[in-house]
């Protein structure tokens, strides 16, 4: 995981980010809710404050900042310190897990792939929520990357370099959820597919 230092040091600030962009925060979760199975052994990796897993029924999530798992625990979520890459559970011991703004933090985003498709059970799901490289908020993103605590070390992707880490990693079958459009008066309005909205949500299987 790149740089978990600033998230120890700033976790309570980028919690509030959370409730300072509300409007962005409920449509991200309106899109990943959208793919969350009914049912099931589930699991959120990067967990963070666990903003997403809590109000999407989640129980357990994987976490290496120590302030960001405490965080998470204080919202009753059973949380694992551990990164991406060396996931902490069994051979196909879950029935799907979720991945929100992580990608872009991945030291080694193959091998973590890798990890989720080891831990989940044949045609098991990944969900993945990021904000896509070639939308507005993308690049407006990379190009202040600079100036944020927390985006310094971060590498954006593209839709198609996610399908290409997916394919490569054993998943397939992708469908896509969009949202956070340019239109302000969107809303938290969720789209199929992608190549509009700036937040991209992408339902893979494993093979």
């Amino acid at each position: 995981m790149v740089q978990i230092a600033p998230f120890d040091e700033y976790a309570e600030e980028y919690d509030a980010w959370f409730e300072r962009h509300r409007e962005s925060y409920l449509s991200e979760l309106a899109a990943v809710r959208e793919f969350v199975p009914v049912g099931g052994k589930g699991v959120e990796i990067g967990v963070g404050t666990g903003r997403f897993a809590g109000p999407l029924g989640i129980p357990a999530g994987v976490e290496p900042s120590p302030r960001m798992a405490e965080l998470a625990r204080r919202r009753g979520l059973r949380v694992f310190e551990a990164t991406a890459e060396a996931l902490p559970f069994a051979d196909g011991e879950f029935d799907f897990a979720l991945m929100v703004t992580l990608i872009c933090f991945l030291d080694d985003v193959e091998q973590a792939l890798r990890e989720v498709n080891r831990i989940l059970k044949p045609g098991g799901i990944l969900i993945i929520g990021f904000i896509d490289r070639e939308s507005a908020l993308g690049r407006e993103y990379n190009r202040k990357k600079d100036q944020s605590k927390f985006y310094r070390d971060a590498v954006f992707y593209s839709v198609h370099d996610l399908e290409t880490f997916l394919s490569r990693a054993g998943f397939s079958d992708f469908q896509y959820r969009q949202t956070l459009f340019a239109d302000p008066g969107s809303g938290t309005t969720v789209e199929k597919n992608h190549g509009k909205g700036s937040f991209v949500v992408v339902r893979a299987s494993k093979l």
